[in-house]
């Protein structure tokens, strides 16, 4: 099995993993996952996210989509992750750049129950971590219950099985950690039978292609500084995690969605 996160999150400040996201996403906002700066600011967009809006992050890793929320819209935000890497960078980050008053992490299961009080947030936003986390029907309830009446969720989904994918493909996608798939239509079931009203579903399968590829070669690109970090094993490892991505999205044969959601 490839290690990703441990060694992303535990060396984020190395230089050579700020050139990788640069050349993979275009603007390095710390992230480890499909999604461009871009792509949040629409996220940011769609949900209306202001100076007002008290938010909760699911699977927050290194914190850098929360404080760019935070920097970009005024929102306050507190992130949770399963990553003890993640949320100490994260509440670093977060002090460094005078947001800590702003934007808080902690270490949480994401699939237990939350320790928050009923409806304390505008909107629960998660960016490519279902996929990782089990119970989903009973997290959704639970996202549910910590959302104000008219709250707002969002997640992303990069595990939807749109076509014929092979034991190895599957073995090869799971390489890096425990994993979901779900058939087309099985998300927007259980969103609803949690007690959501669905607003949009989209498509961005194109972004986990072209990522995963700019990705891959990034990393090659700086191939002996990264074997430095990761070791030979781990680096091959996850250039063919990488290139398996490419591979299922470019042939749409598993996709990524995009789930927006009101609480009823």
């Amino acid at each position: 099995m490839a290690e990703l996160y441990n060694t992303h999150y535990g060396e984020f400040a190395a230089d050579v993993q700020g050139a990788v996201r640069s050349e993979t996403y275009g603007e390095d906002i710390g992230q480890s996952s499909w999604m461009t700066a871009d792509e949040l600011r629409y996220f940011a967009t769609i949900l209306r996210i202001d100076s007002s809006s008290n938010l909760l992050e699911i699977g927050s890793g290194s914190g850098g989509s929360a404080i760019f929320l935070a920097e970009n819209t005024g929102c306050s935000i507190s992130g949770i992750d399963a990553n003890e890497f993640g949320t100490s960078n994260a509440n670093a980050l977060a002090k460094q750049r005078g947001l800590d008053s702003k934007a808080r992490f902690e270490l949480i299961d994401a699939s237990k129950q939350l320790p928050f009080d009923a409806g304390m947030f505008d909107v629960v936003f998660s960016n490519d971590v279902m996929c990782h986390v089990p119970d989903r029907q009973k997290v959704f309830r639970e996202w549910c219950r910590v959302l104000k009446p008219g709250g707002q969720m969002l997640f992303t989904d990069a595990l939807v099985i749109t076509g014929i994918i092979s034991q190895v493909e599957i073995a090869t996608r799971s390489s890096i950690g425990p994993y979901f798939f779900v058939p087309s239509g099985e998300n927007e079931r259980m969103i609803e039978d949690a007690g959501f009203e669905i607003i949009t579903v989209e498509d961005l399968t194109h972004a986990a292609a072209e990522v995963s590829k700019r990705w891959h070669d990034a990393r090659a690109k700086h191939r002996d500084a990264m074997i430095q970090i990761e070791g030979v094993d781990n680096f091959e490892g996850l250039q063919d995690f990488l290139q398996c991505v490419h591979t299922l999205t470019s042939e749409r044969r598993l996709s990524r969605f995009m789930y927006h959601a009101r609480r009823g």
